[in-house]
């Protein structure tokens, strides 16, 4: 199996083979981000990649975003697309080794790009980093779990079975406007954290 590393996803980027990259913010992202009105929230995009997600809420008036990346490259992107964003704002660290918290936590293709087996260990971090009303949002995949990937697929009962201890689900559907190579294969969601 291969190991997904720092070294594993920097030679991603540096061998140009990001073929989840769509080059712009999916579409169910887009909407959802659309109706968002308030500015002052604190989002976080891990795993983010090229972030065209980050890129777009801060173009909307977001300033409060953070992207986390084990990649260096994807934030030099990011930096070159949005000068104006503090560096501190881009995190070049594990995901799991961040120690923040956050109103809203944005998931687009990280959760089955980790190995299967950080499944638990990721609801769980998530629930640690968000605020007291704070939520996640995105897409998850919707199709079944492998061992080829990354991306490694998934199913409505597994993030059931693996959210709902901690989290309050507020929608977990089949994506209706995802583009059309994802049609039928994501998950549109938003989980709320249960504070009780």
């Amino acid at each position: 199996m291969t190991i997904l590393n720092k070294a594993f996803w920097e030679q991603k980027y540096l061998e140009n083979k990001t073929g989840w990259d769509i080059g712009d913010i999916s579409t169910p992202l887009k909407s959802y981000i659309d109706q968002l009105t308030n500015k002052n929230l604190k989002i976080l995009i891990p795993g983010a990649g090229n972030s065209y997600e980050a890129e777009y809420l801060w173009k909307k008036g977001f300033k409060n975003v953070y992207v986390v990346d084990i990649a260096k490259q994807p934030l030099k992107n990011l930096k070159q697309r949005l000068p104006d964003i503090p560096k501190q704002q881009l995190l070049n660290k594990d995901f799991f080794d961040l120690n923040d918290s956050f109103d809203l936590i944005i998931e687009q293709t990280f959760f089955c790009a980790l190995q299967p087996s950080l499944r638990k260990k990721y609801a769980k971090k998530m629930y640690e980093l968000l605020n007291l009303n704070g939520k996640i949002a995105g897409l998850l995949f919707d199709f079944e779990l492998n061992n080829e990937g990354p991306p490694f697929g998934g199913s409505k009962a597994e993030y059931l079975n693996l959210f709902t201890p901690t989290f309050y689900i507020k929608t977990l559907r089949e994506s209706y406007n995802s583009i059309k190579p994802r049609q039928g294969k994501e998950l549109f969601f938003i989980f709320e954290k249960n504070n009780q």
